[in-house]
C-alpha cells in the first residue's frame, strides 16, 4: 500500500480557500482525497455543520486536548484555538489518500517540521480591493474585524515564499484547475509512483 501525501493549504480570509476545497470534492476531479476537519473553539457559523467544517469544542476540552498531545499542530488565532488531529492524518494518508489540511502560516511552519514530504500551497487573492469586497460580502465580520482581517492579510501574504506552489483564486474555475494540475503532478513523481506501481515495474524488469 503507497502512502498519501499531506496538502497544506494557507490563505488570507475572504480569499476563497474553503469554497475551492468544497467545489473540488463536488465535483469529484480527483479520487482519494480527504480534507483533515481541525478542532476549534471558536463559534459555529451560519450554515456551518459539526463534524463537517470543524469539530467545535470548548477552550477547556482544547487545553485537554493539548496536555493529551492530540494535535499534530495547533495555534492561537483572533483569541480562537484551532488544532490539526494526529489521529485523522495518519490514518487517510496510511490509507493512500492526499489529505488537505488548511492552516495558516504558522501551522505550516510546524507541520514542515513534522512531516517532512508534506506540500505546501499558498492561496493569493487577486487584489486587495476584491479581497476586501469579498470578506464585506460574507456578511460574518463587522468594519472593524475586517479591518483587522485586511492588516493581518499582508502578514500572511509576506510568507508566500515559504510555500512549494502559488495559486492566484481570481476565477473559481481556473483556481480549481490549477490545484487539481498540483496534486496530478505529484502523484506522477518518480517516488510516489514507485509505491504505487511497484508491481508493474518489477514485471517489465524482469528478464
Amino acid at each position: 500500500m503507497y502512502t498519501g501525501t499531506l496538502f497544506i493549504i494557507s490563505a488570507p480570509s475572504g480569499t476563497g480557500k474553503s469554497t475551492l476545497m468544497q467545489q473540488i470534492f463536488k465535483k469529484k476531479i480527483l479520487n482519494k482525497i480527504a480534507v483533515s476537519v481541525s478542532h476549534t473553539t471558536r463559534s459555529m457559523r451560519k450554515g456551518e455543520k459539526d463534524g463537517e467544517h470543524y469539530y467545535f469544542v470548548s477552550k477547556k476540552e482544547f487545553k485537554n486536548m493539548i496536555k493529551k498531545k492530540y494535535f499534530l499542530e495547533y495555534a492561537k488565532i483572533f483569541n480562537n484555538y484551532y488544532g490539526t488531529s494526529k489521529l485523522i492524518v495518519k490514518k487517510f494518508l496510511s490509507l493512500g489518500f492526499d489529505i488537505f489540511l488548511i492552516i495558516n502560516w504558522e501551522g505550516a511552519q510546524n507541520i514542515r517540521k513534522r512531516i517532512s514530504n508534506s506540500k505546501s500551497i499558498f492561496l493569493l487573492p487577486p487584489s486587495k480591493k476584491e479581497l476586501h469586497r469579498r470578506l464585506q460580502n460574507r456578511g460574518q465580520d463587522s468594519d472593524l474585524v475586517i479591518k483587522k482581517r485586511m492588516k493581518k492579510a499582508v502578514s500572511e501574504i509576506s510568507h508566500y515564499h515559504e510555500y512549494d506552489y502559488i495559486v492566484v483564486n481570481n476565477k473559481l474555475k481556473t483556481a480549481l484547475f490549477d490545484l487539481s494540475n498540483i496534486i496530478l503532478a505529484n502523484r506522477l513523481r518518480t517516488s510516489y509512483q514507485k509505491q504505487k506501481k511497484n508491481n508493474l515495474i518489477k514485471k517489465l524488469l524482469n528478464c
